[in-house]
């Protein structure tokens, strides 16, 4: 239809400059001396427009002529990037799929060409390292240096990435905190910086930033809380036996984390250990009372404060609720030696070691033998309390034969 057009629309302009033509009849006299030259004015037009035309054809063809250096050269730079282009492309691909040599060889392709040469010699760079080329490794990352300063967080992110993988966290951590100085504090930074800060045991830093991921949603509650759980038992640890740093530490443990029954379930030994432990006495209570848990119940005879008998009757309340629970029953044995009710607490202590002996619970019941002046039934719980020990370490190292274990048996006894 639309040539149709076009061709309908060309010959009613033919038909048009017939008719003016046919009805120009003007001439152009040209004189020239000695010579007189005398010719149509149509003609003249016509005459005009060829010459006009053919002017403009030979002048573009001149100007072409002299583009043409250049088109070259704008030619052979775009197959140069191309082809640049396409050995990053395949240097990055070989490098996703493990080929790491063949990544090397298409990155120095892509370098050698000069297009994005900080890219490539970033790629360069994880393919010398993958294959354990500490060298070449150098000499790319520093390739990658003396590029153009908008690939500098990309280079600092992967030195620092690559100096993890090569459990060099010193040096991590130096980039890290260059990156950090620049503001750069995104996900991954952050990310990088809490395994560094693990694998240097900077505790009180794993926590912020643990918590800051959390915050941003990059860490899950079930993925943050082992993380955080560790930052606080290590750094209990840390604190050793000192009570008053021990006591200022669990006070500024946020609420919410305590929650966490496997913190506590670490932290109360510890807490004990230094003298305090009646400051877990509210939390155990806290999450006893909202879901029963026999090894934290265990835990509560650490947390006595002076006020034993509260504490007993405490703990009295929920044997009615579980009468059969031996670490509950534990924790009410300490809990009346606390209160000096030795009759009671021999018989708690008893029940307990008849439902899951343990060496806590022979070693208390030890105690509370010499407290009585019973130093036969003393030796036979510390006696059980070593044999349970070695037991326990043979099942942590080798294993045992049944009939050689049974042969030992006697003798240790004896």
């Amino acid at each position: 239809m639309r040539a149709l057009l076009w061709l309908i629309g060309i010959f009613a302009a033919a038909a048009g400059v017939a008719m003016l033509a046919s009805a120009n009849n003007g001439y152009v006299l040209m004189v020239v001396p000695p010579w007189r030259v005398q010719l149509s004015l149509n003609l003249v037009i016509v005459g005009l427009l060829v010459a006009f035309l053919v002017a403009y054809l030979i002048l573009r063809l001149i100007g072409k002529t002299l583009e043409l250096p250049g088109r070259v050269g704008a030619y052979r730079e775009r197959r140069r990037r191309d082809k640049a282009g396409r050995a990053l492309r395949d240097a990055l691909r070989a490098l996703f799929e493990g080929r790491f040599s063949q990544a090397l060889k298409y990155a120095g392709t892509a370098f050698s060409a000069g297009e994005r040469t900080a890219m490539a010699a970033l790629v360069a760079a994880r393919a010398a390292h993958a294959m354990r080329d500490d060298t070449r490794y150098r000499i790319w990352i520093g390739r990658a240096a003396e590029q153009d300063a908008d690939s500098r967080v990309a280079r600092l992110m992967t030195e620092a990435e690559l100096a993890v993988e090569g459990r060099r966290f010193d040096e991590a951590a130096q980039l890290l905190e260059l990156l950090r100085r620049s503001g750069h504090r995104h996900i991954a930074v952050l990310r990088l910086s809490l395994r560094v800060a693990t694998a240097l045991g900077q505790w009180d830093e794993v926590l912020r930033l643990a918590r800051q991921l959390q915050k941003h949603k990059a860490l899950s509650e079930e993925q943050a809380a082992p993380v955080i759980r560790r930052a606080h038992t290590e750094r209990l640890r840390e604190l050793g036996l000192d009570g008053e740093a021990l006591a200022a530490y669990w006070r500024q443990i946020p609420a919410g984390e305590l929650e966490d029954r496997r913190l506590v379930e670490k932290a109360v030994p510890m807490l004990a250990a230094a003298g305090q432990g009646p400051l877990a006495r509210k939390t155990l209570e806290r999450l006893l009372d909202a879901e029963w848990d026999g090894a934290l119940a265990r835990l509560y005879g650490h947390c006595a404060d002076g006020d034993a008998v509260s504490c007993l009757a405490r703990a009295e309340g929920w044997l009615r609720e579980h009468p059969k629970d031996a670490g509950l029953l534990h924790a009410l044995g300490r809990l009346c030696l606390a209160a000096q009710l030795w009759g009671k607490a021999q018989s708690y202590l008893e029940a307990s070691l008849n439902l899951a002996p343990t060496v806590e619970t022979h070693l208390a019941l030890a105690g509370l033998q010499e407290r009585l002046e019973r130093g036969d039934e003393a030796q036979r719980h510390y006696r059980a309390a070593a044999q349970f020990c070695g037991v326990r370490q043979e099942d942590r190292s080798l294993p045992v034969v049944s009939g050689a274990t049974e042969a030992a048996t006697p003798a240790a006894r004896g």
